[in-house]
Parts: structure tokens; C-alpha cells; sequence
């Protein structure tokens, strides 16, 4: 940990993350006109939103800055790859990491790993499918499009919601503090595909106020203080490649798991490399 990034990791430890993150929740969906429209016109001038590709341009049209947030695009604009045996990008954003699944440990950043069991609740059984498969997981900055779409068909199997506490998840704090992902407060989504077992991580971090799916809908808040579980059988849904799953009610990351000898990366998807949803990023080969 360098001076900088202590700077800006240290005093997360102390903050009250939940309490900061509620928070920002009410300033988030407070629906008055003039504070809404300062708050997003801020977030599109610093961090360079493109509103052209928003089905609703006009900052008017949203009644709080979460709905500006969670906004959906227009029809089109992010095609699915039409690539054989593709697996595609589960939303916009940057890759932080991607890569092989080494004896049940996922690589986080600067020799730091944690376990594919801890990032799943604690559970080994759960986590057994996913020994020595691949990952990958990708950071949604404030510019990006904050809905998360399916990297190929699945229905779903079990969700789980995770305590933790919520850091950051920029650069320096996934640099800086051990098993980052599997300390942040996460809903865990586990799909079976035509390859087996795929498993949809939606990480947490400080000033998230909400994590949603489409199926359940608004999984945290509240938080919890055990992991908590949810089975589907007959009342399974099945989502197809490029459908939507959920959404961050403010941004982080997703983290994608997929088990041995059934996945691998495109050559070109790697750390640091600026993904768009749909795109192709691996191939199923089992």
C-alpha cells in the first residue's frame, strides 16, 4: 500500500458505512426538482455521462437521481454478439480482474486473493462447482450504465444475500484491502446453464443504497447479520443471454464465476480493459 492509497483506504475502516450509505439513499431518490437536476447535471459534467445513448434524455423526465442512475438505454444501442458459443459482457464498465479460479482462490489485486467459498457466503458445497474454473470482475464507474444483463441463458437456482461492510471499490481500496469482494456486503445470484453452474456476484460498497433483481426486487436494504438464502425449483425463472438480472442503485461490481474446462476469456479481456454489455468477452467451451 502506497502513501496515496493509505490515504484513502486507512480511514474506511473507522467510517459507518451503512449509516453513510442510508444516507445517501434519501439524498439519492429525493424527488425535489432543483437539488435532483443539480445532482445529476454534476455527475454527467464530471464524469462524462453520455446521455445520448439514454432512452430519456432529458434530465427533467427523472423524478430523483436514482432513476436518472438506473436509467435504461436505448433500444439497440448495446447489441449482443452474435459470435457462436459467445458468453457476453454483463454490464458496462472496466475489467478489474480476470482469470483462472486456482484452488478455490480468485485474485483480487497486488499478490491479494480470497476464496471463492468466503465470496459465496461461506458455503464449500456452493462453492465446489467453481474450483479451478475462470472469473472475472468488473467495476461500474458513476459514468456507466448501472443495469446488469446475463452473460448467457441460465435459470436460476438459489440467491443468497451476504452481510459485510461496504468500502469503497475503486482502485486504491481493492489494492489495499484484503479479500476486498468477500468482505462487502453482496447478493449472490447461482444460475445452471448449458455448461453447468454460473454464479452472478453483485458487490456492495459505500454509498450503494440498494441491490436489486428482477425476480425478487429490492434484496438490500434491508442488511442482515447471517447469510440468507432463497431456493428455486418450480418456480424457477430462466433468463436468457443479454436479458436484464438486476441493477445497482448506485455502482460497483459484478463479479462472474463459471466451473472447470466450461468458459474461457477472449484473449483481449483482461485488467483494465473497458468493456461495453453485449459484447463478446469469452466462449463457452464444456
Amino acid at each position: 500500500m502506497n502513501f496515496k492509497e493509505a490515504l484513502t483506504t486507512l480511514p474506511q475502516y473507522i467510517l459507518p458505512h451503512h449509516a453513510l450509505s442510508q444516507l445517501m439513499s434519501k439524498l439519492t431518490h429525493c424527488e425535489n426538482r432543483s437539488f435532483k437536476n443539480l445532482f445529476i447535471k454534476q455527475i454527467i459534467r464530471h464524469y462524462g455521462v453520455n446521455m445520448a445513448e439514454a432512452l430519456e434524455p432529458d434530465i427533467n423526465a427523472y423524478k430523483s437521481f436514482n432513476h436518472f442512475f438506473t436509467r435504461a438505454l436505448k433500444p439497440g444501442i448495446r447489441p449482443l454478439s452474435t459470435e457462436r458459443n459467445a458468453i457476453v459482457c454483463p454490464a458496462d464498465g472496466a475489467v478489474s480482474q480476470a482469470g483462472s479460479i486456482t484452488d478455490g482462490d480468485i485474485f483480487q489485486a497486488k499478490g491479494k486473493s480470497f476464496s471463492a467459498t468466503d465470496l459465496l457466503g461461506g458455503d464449500a458445497a456452493r462453492a465446489e462447482p467453481f474450483n479451478n474454473g475462470v472469473f472475472t470482475t468488473i467495476y461500474l464507474s458513476p459514468k456507466d450504465y448501472h443495469r446488469l444483463h446475463m452473460p448467457l441463458t441460465g435459470t436460476l437456482r438459489e440467491m443468497v444475500h451476504i452481510p459485510g461492510r461496504l468500502f469503497s471499490v475503486n482502485g486504491a481500496t481493492v489494492n489495499s484491502v484484503p479479500g476486498l469482494f468477500a468482505r462487502n456486503e453482496r447478493v449472490a445470484a447461482i444460475f445452471d446453464t448449458e455448461i453447468g453452474p454460473m454464479a452472478l456476484i453483485l458487490v456492495g460498497a459505500i454509498f450503494v443504497s440498494s441491490v436489486e433483481t428482477v425476480w425478487h426486487g429490492v434484496v438490500t436494504p434491508p442488511s442482515i447479520t447471517e447469510v440468507q438464502s432463497w431456493q428455486y425449483r418450480d418456480d424457477a425463472p430462466t433468463l436468457n443471454i443479454g436479458e436484464e438480472m438486476g441493477r445497482f442503485n448506485m455502482g460497483s461490481t459484478i463479479i462472474v464465476l463459471f466451473g472447470k474446462d466450461k468458459a474461457e476469456w477472449d484473449a483481449e479481456f483482461k485488467a483494465g480493459k473497458t468493456v461495453k454489455l453485449g459484447e463478446l468477452i469469452g466462449k463457452v467451451i464444456g
